[in-house]
């Protein structure tokens, strides 16, 4: 390991209470918990906005602004959001690339954020209990318009693009499309695995195997890190950071219904990490990394 390892926390995501009881909703919810966990190692928060009224997500930059100007102010972290997305309660119509990305552009200009969201593929949602109980999931959808929206944004502003793996075909467009963007910076590419979900590979050795091969061939320099949805990551944390890996968990990625909350999950991250034989990365040295890749 030539690196200290990249501890992310997503400490929410898009799921509500309702399926996930224990994660921040409100503005002073979300800061108090991003800033216990940066407290705890973490040196990447990731959260989605929420309505407070309604308790349902949504991205405004009205929303998101003054949440990351507030955990800036008091941590040296690299804080981002997420993109609105169509096929979910929270999004049932059509969405263009320049609506999907408003938030992100407003962000990125006022000098909020450091990376984006840009998921290169669309896959279904599925949770293996809502099959069983006849209820149908939910296209992720990210058309490649969508993607090269994002790539774009990020060769003229020069932010990260964050790609989320669901299965190998993303990993493919996404280091394709990124070629066509000479300029913009290395994506991060995270490693999406599941046990509740019908998506990609289940958590194990040899399904992260599978990948960093795939990775070698399509863009070998690139960062990446193990994460998913309803997942839980254990052993694979130590190995993938045996591997040079880095690592991602919280409410957002936990099973639903999780009975712990983002400080304990971070903490067992952070205990397998060091286990494993890693030290935990700095803000400025996950800046610095990304800045030597190529």
């Amino acid at each position: 390991m030539t690196h200290p390892t990249w501890l992310e926390v997503a400490i929410n995501g898009p799921w509500s209470r309702v399926r996930q009881p224990n994660i921040p909703v409100l503005a002073d919810e979300i800061v108090e918990q991003a800033l216990a966990c940066a407290a705890e190692g973490a040196s990447i928060i990731h959260f989605h906005a929420y309505d407070p009224d309604t308790g349902r997500q949504r991205d405004d930059y009205e929303i998101y602004a003054p949440i990351i100007e507030r955990i800036r102010a008091r941590a040296d972290v690299i804080c981002y959001g997420t993109l609105p997305f169509a096929g979910s309660v929270d999004a049932p119509s059509t969405l263009t690339p320049a609506q999907r990305y408003a938030a992100v552009d407003k962000l990125v200009r006022a000098g909020l954020i450091e990376w984006s969201v840009v998921d290169p593929g669309s896959t279904n949602i599925s949770h293996y209990a809502d099959i069983q109980a006849d209820k149908e999931g939910f296209v992720y959808a990210n058309p490649e318009s969508h993607v090269r929206y994002g790539l774009g944004l990020a060769q003229q502003h020069h932010i990260t693009p964050s790609y989320a793996i669901y299965e190998p075909g993303f990993m493919r467009l996404g280091a394709a499309l990124h070629r066509a963007y000479p300029g913009a910076p290395m994506p991060i590419y995270r490693l999406m695995f599941s046990q509740a979900i019908a998506f990609g590979f289940p958590p194990t050795e040899w399904a992260l195997d599978a990948y960093l091969r795939l990775l070698a061939q399509e863009q070998p320099e690139s960062p990446w890190m193990i994460a998913g949805l309803g997942v839980e990551l254990g052993n694979l944390i130590e190995h993938a950071v045996s591997l040079g890996g880095h690592v991602r968990v919280g409410l957002e990625d936990a099973p639903m219904g999780c009975p712990q909350d983002n400080l304990t999950l971070l903490r067992d991250a952070r205990r397998r990490i060091e286990s494993a034989g890693g030290t935990l990365a700095t803000a400025a040295q996950v800046r610095a990394r990304l800045r030597t890749a190529h």
